[in-house]
């Protein structure tokens, strides 16, 4: 299924739990390093749009710029801080995930599980040993 799109940073453990449950299903998702492909703006402002979270809710705040840039200050614009993320792709938060069922950031990793199009899964292991049992619920 070539309708799945995954923002994806290798070096994060939640990021490739993420990745992995999305294979798990069976499902051969598009992979975007957004350090190494940043989205555009206007691309961030769809992501926003279909995810039906603010901004700021997509900001990453640990290992980032993120207080360097002032960015926990309330003046900032949304497109403000849409630039920010174009100028420093760092700051977007991840996994970001869209499949037919909608886009969400899929943190804790679990939450992938929800915009999956595919039956109730088997359990899963991640990295840590930690497993995850699939309710089968999935969003309309």
């Amino acid at each position: 299924m070539d309708d799945i799109t995954i923002f994806h940073n290798p070096a994060c453990g939640t990021s490739r739990n993420v990745l992995a449950l999305i294979r798990h299903a069976g499902l051969k998702p598009t992979v975007i390093e957004y350090l190494k492909t940043p989205p555009t703006k206007e691309r961030l402002r769809q992501l926003v749009a279909d995810s039906g979270q603010p901004v700021r809710a997509l900001l990453r705040e640990k290992g980032t710029p993120f207080a360097e840039l002032g960015l926990d200050q309330a003046h900032w614009t949304d497109e403000q801080l849409l630039d920010f993320v174009v100028a420093h792709p760092l700051l977007l938060n991840r996994p970001v995930v869209v499949t037919p069922l909608g886009t969400a950031l899929c943190r804790p990793s679990y939450v992938v599980l929800t915009l999956l199009p595919v039956g109730k899964l088997p359990p899963f292991t991640k990295e840590d040993g930690e497993v995850v049992t699939d309710d089968g619920v999935r969003r309309r």
